[in-house]
């Protein structure tokens, strides 16, 4: 079972680790640490990885964000591959600049996991 990460997070946090792929060159980065957030609503890639993508991110439409307490930001959009749990997640997501993006429910109600808080761990239902 994937641990909970304890160093960034207090109180600990369960932080999935993803690949994502350019859509157009295959072009793979892997390893990418993701929050499971079953609070939010959408799914945000951190920005460091469209670098390794060779993507760039479309200010054409910016959407908001809201988080919980209360302060708004924008966020562009990519077109991208996210690949977690032995699925593939197709389509756009949104882009934050932050050492590691959050997975939403938009990836999250697509899976059976378990939260394992007194462990500090969680895993794939299986």
């Amino acid at each position: 079972m994937p641990r909970y990460d304890t160093a960034q997070f207090e109180p600990p946090a369960p932080l999935g680790q993803v690949t994502l792929r350019n859509p157009d060159t295959g072009t793979i980065s892997s390893d990418v640490p993701m929050l499971l957030d079953t609070g939010a609503d959408v799914s945000l890639i951190p920005h460091t990885s469209l670098v390794t993508l060779g993507l760039t991110a479309s200010q054409d439409r910016l959407y908001e964000l809201i988080s919980f307490d209360g302060s708004i930001s924008y966020a562009p959009v990519v077109q991208i591959e996210l690949l977690f749990c032995n699925r593939t997640f197709r389509g756009q997501f949104l882009v934050i600049d932050q050492g590691f993006g959050i997975l939403g429910r938009n990836v999250l109600n697509s899976l059976e996991l378990i939260f394992d808080g007194p462990n500090l761990a969680w895993d794939e239902k299986r």
